[in-house]
């Protein structure tokens, strides 16, 4: 809701996802390896809108998908979420 406006209920659990060979560090000395848990959600209030973490907000159609200039790594979390397997991906 932060990032967004969109009000979500959590549904389930896509994954934890990490990737060893991708490695922060930042200007003030701090170096870090990240993960990310994903959640599957559904709105259920709010309003679209951006904040100070964002440059525009939108939906999106699935079959847009493709043409986004997105990230490997968050290309991956959204096919994941997509195949809308039981059992969570961790890795």
């Amino acid at each position: 809701m932060e990032e967004t406006g969109i009000q979500v209920e959590v549904v389930g659990l896509v994954g934890m996802f990490t990737d060893p060979g991708h490695v922060i560090a930042f200007a003030d000395g701090e170096v870090r390896q990240e993960f990310s848990l994903c959640f599957r959600a559904q709105p259920v209030g709010g309003e679209i809108r951006m904040s100070s973490e964002s440059f525009a907000v939108r939906w999106v159609p699935r079959s847009e998908l493709e043409s986004l200039d997105i990230s490997p790594t968050t290309r991956r979390r959204l096919e994941e979420g997509f195949r809308n397997a039981q059992t969570p991906l961790i890795g």
